[in-house]
């Protein structure tokens, strides 16, 4: 291996004192060390970042623009950089990693065109007799320091979801990735110094999740954008004091089959939702719920799909679904398998893991009450239920504390209606999946799921805040 990764603080590479080991998760080797921050170097990150965020704040809006569009071109010129980051550090196939940096670039380049066109309103005062000859005009303002802590599924894109917006809107931003997957993230900064960001706004820490808890509870950030697990992500904020907080958390998404649908395309669309990125996706399809008059067409259909992915190492072009993050994620999703065998499901596909490799695993006669039904796998397995009438499909789709997003597959226009208005979710796909998601669409859940929404004009909504002026033309 080369030298140790350095983290980057106010445009300065640095090295810590101590360092830790990224791993390919297909077979387990070294890939990169990378070095590791203490509390002294974190506390200059702040202080930069506080330096940062005055100099972003003025930047007028072509400027921000003009780094993003940069930023994407860097992006472009070292897209097979990367993707084999990607590879490397997360397990991903070549296929979802050049899907991930696509998406990636699209982001940042949304973000360009957003941060020439963040909104303001006149507000006519004179609705009132004491607003007469008066104008309020509203405008938002960047909210300073921006916290993003980015999960190892989506390092990359999910980083520029958090990192784009903050810089479009004129805030400076620290970032804090997965310690499994931090090489795409010191590479994003790298590309933004050569974009030509102002450097005390872009700070890169590859710090510890304790570490990370001490920023989120930091009065000096104004805002942390998480994407994580439920569980982590709620007790950050409850710790996170009076700042704002945006939250992308779980999920444990149903896809519902109704006999009016076109089968095979809702088969197809399941297989590539429920195992894209080994199923490490909070909107993965893990639920299927499906009419009982189409039931064993669709899971023959279905069990023929997925029967087709290609399994095995992701380096290779061919290769469908890989490996998990780790061999300790795999085994805990082959316990919960296990599990649900022993209380009564059916396992109607899948052949046993090899280290982090769970190939696709399909269980049938499963219940609410087991854990690959109200909880979150995130894995590469998918549960199968029959119903009988729309109205149970809805009620089996809600009976979980998540909400972040679904998919139903009908042709009746009323069905569609009543799932927009009744399925608990902040996002539902009509005759998709779940896992349906571009890059400039409000993103977010509700219940469990989280708080806030991205998609980069709705992330630039939380990372500013309106104010108010009003003129007294009487004065």
């Amino acid at each position: 291996m080369s030298e140790p990764k350095k983290f980057l603080i106010g445009g300065q590479w640095r090295a810590g004192q101590t360092t830790f080991t990224v791993r390919f998760p297909y077979t387990g080797e070294p890939v990169a060390e990378v070095c590791s921050p203490g509390d002294d170097d974190l506390e200059a990150a702040v202080q930069s970042a506080q330096r940062g965020a005055r100099v972003m704040r003025k930047l007028p809006a072509h400027e921000r623009s003009a780094i993003l569009r940069r930023l994407h071109a860097q992006m472009e010129a070292r897209t097979e950089e990367l993707v084999n980051a990607l590879v490397m550090e997360g397990g991903k196939t070549k296929k979802a990693a050049r899907g991930e940096v696509a998406r990636a670039k699209q982001t940042v380049f949304v973000a360009s065109e957003e941060a020439r066109r963040i909104p303001g309103e006149v507000v006519n005062m004179d609705w009132t007799k004491d607003g007469e000859n008066r104008i309020g005009i509203v405008r938002r303002f960047p909210l300073g320091v921006i916290l993003c802590i980015a999960p190892f599924n989506y390092p990359l894109n999910l980083a520029c979801h958090k990192v784009a917006p903050a810089l479009a809107a004129g805030n400076a931003f620290i970032l804090k990735p997965a310690s499994a997957t931090p090489l795409s993230a010191l590479l994003l900064g790298e590309m933004l110094l050569e974009a030509g960001a102002p450097p005390e706004a872009v700070n890169v820490v590859t710090c510890s999740g304790a570490q990370a808890e001490n920023l989120v509870r930091d009065e000096r950030i104004a805002m942390f954008s998480f994407t994580g697990s439920s569980d982590v992500g709620w007790h950050l904020k409850r710790v996170c004091g009076r700042k704002r907080a945006a939250l992308e958390l779980g999920g444990n998404a149903a896809a519902i089959v109704h006999e009016d649908a076109n089968v095979g395309y809702a088969a197809k669309r399941i297989a590539f939702g429920g195992f894209t990125n080994a199923g490490q996706n909070c909107i993965s399809v893990q639920r299927v719920l499906i009419h009982r008059p189409i039931y064993n067409e669709t899971v023959e259909t279905l069990l023929d799909e997925i029967n087709a992915l290609q399994v095995g190492d992701p380096r290779l072009e061919e290769t469908d679904v890989g490996p998990m993050i780790t061999e300790r994620a795999a085994m805990q999703a082959e316990a919960w398998v296990e599990e649900a065998l022993r209380q009564g499901a059916r396992k109607l596909l899948g052949n046993g893991r090899q280290g982090a490799l769970l190939p696709p695993t399909v269980l049938s006669d499963v219940n609410r009450e087991m854990k690959v039904s109200c909880q979150e796998v995130f894995a590469p397995v998918i549960t199968l239920q029959p119903y009988d009438t729309f109205e149970e499909a809805i009620a089996l789709a809600n009976s979980t504390d998540y909400g972040l997003q679904g998919g139903v597959f009908t042709r009746d226009l009323g069905r569609i209606m009543q799932a927009y208005e009744e399925i608990e979710v902040g996002g539902l796909q009509v005759n998709d999946v779940s896992t349906f998601r571009v890059d400039h669409m409000p993103y977010g859940g509700v219940k469990a799921s989280g708080m806030g929404r991205e998609g980069v004009k709705y992330a630039i909504e939380e990372m500013t805040e309106p104010k108010l002026m009003v003129i007294n033309l009487n004065g």
